[in-house]
């Protein structure tokens, strides 16, 4: 197969989580970075792309420029800029025809999200969202055990992410833009890693969320985002749910875990243990089930690369987002991609995100009272 081109936006020195995208992709050998507009310092992406060893007149100054000059000679741009840039460059990359694939959360504002998705129908373009965690084969695997209705009708779901990176200070060059409203948004633990259940929970069981109540802390003196969040959130169908977030939560570590209590059984998943998921049966029974044997679903198996007891984790799981993506733009050029094929995070996840967000904001500004979803 012929190897993608992308370019990048932001993922600059100093910053953390584009070159973690840059690595994940290199995994598979789909695509190749030619191009990007690493910072809005020109410095910056200059030392970038020369680390990098990229051609320096295919580095610009701003994204405005790369557009113009990139948009025949790209397949996909890849957006990992703050949160509040993501809507006007995803959207101008669109609109040249470039297909996108942007960081979490998707925009700050529904209509953003809903643009998104229009230019995207209108222009026959594929985006992916990055909620990396949906990558993992045993997230894969619980999706899939759930949907063949193993434990049953699900009756409740815990779902925590603590951090403690925020306890005191600033939290440095990540924290500072994390805790800014002009570069995160309405939220900042909620945004930022709250999204991130939201997503796990909606992609593993199915769930529609029918109304949330949101109860957002400021715990750290002067700070103007939430470093310390609690959802109570109720389905479509009857099953409720807690969510937690925090970044204030001392000696824990980016510790997602979702537990999903249902009619017949039950699922633990952790992002820390990703290698397994433990799933308890009628009978009271905890089984482990790890990545890498027979008992993984067949769907999710295609997503292994190593054999047992060899560690995949979150590079391999941002890996297989990419790589399934990758494989849906080679089928969306060769006019044969069909939606069964598409296995990655999209903009109607996206747009769940954003809403979720909006609404647990609602309820915790009117006094943490019930807020409906639709």
């Amino acid at each position: 197969m012929e190897v993608l081109k992308y370019g990048m936006i932001g993922g600059g020195e100093g910053a953390f989580i584009g070159n973690v995208h840059r690595l994940a992709i290199n995994l598979d050998g789909k695509a190749q970075l030619v191009s990007g507009c690493f910072s809005r310092d020109y410095e910056n992406t200059l030392a970038t792309g020369k680390k990098i060893g990229l051609d320096p007149s295919r580095l610009y100054t701003d994204y405005k420029e790369m557009v113009k000059a990139e948009a025949d000679k790209i397949d996909f741009a890849v957006v990992v800029t703050t949160n509040v840039s993501h809507f006007e460059i995803s959207k101008a990359f669109q609109e040249a025809g470039v297909h996108v694939v942007c960081e979490k959360p998707l925009t700050c504002e529904v209509s953003q999200a809903e643009e998104l998705i229009r230019i995207s129908k209108e222009k026959n373009l594929l985006f992916a969202v990055t909620y990396s965690y949906g990558g993992s084969v045993t997230f894969k695997h619980v999706r899939e055990i759930i949907a063949a209705g193993e434990i049953g009708e699900i009756r409740t779901v815990m779902g925590e992410y603590p951090q403690g990176y925020l306890y005191a200070g600033d939290g440095g060059k990540q924290g500072l833009w994390r805790t800014d409203p002009n570069e995160a948004g309405i939220s900042n633990a909620l945004g930022d890693i709250g999204t991130h259940i939201e997503n796990c929970v909606s992609v593993m069981t199915g769930l529609k969320i029918k109304r949330v109540l949101a109860k957002m802390d400021k715990y750290a003196p002067g700070r103007k985002l939430d470093d310390n969040s609690t959802v109570l959130v109720d389905f479509e169908g009857g099953a409720s749910g807690t969510y937690w977030v925090s970044q204030v939560a001392l000696g824990c570590d980016n510790d997602l875990k979702i537990r999903i209590y249902g009619s017949k059984g039950a699922i633990e998943w952790s992002h820390y243990t990703c290698e397994e998921v433990t799933v308890t049966g009628e009978d009271g029974i905890r089984k482990t089930i790890r990545r890498g044997y027979n008992a993984i679903a067949p769907q999710a198996a295609t997503f292994t690369r190593l054999p047992s007891a060899h560690t995949e984790g979150y590079f391999e799981a941002l890996a297989n987002i990419y790589s399934n993506f990758a494989d849906c733009l080679y089928k969306h050029k060769a006019g044969t991609l069909k939606p069964e094929d598409k296995d990655y995070p999209g903009l109607d996840e996206g747009l769940e995100g954003v809403k979720f967000i909006h609404k647990c904001v609602e309820s915790n500004n009117k006094g943490n009272i019930w807020i409906d979803f639709d």
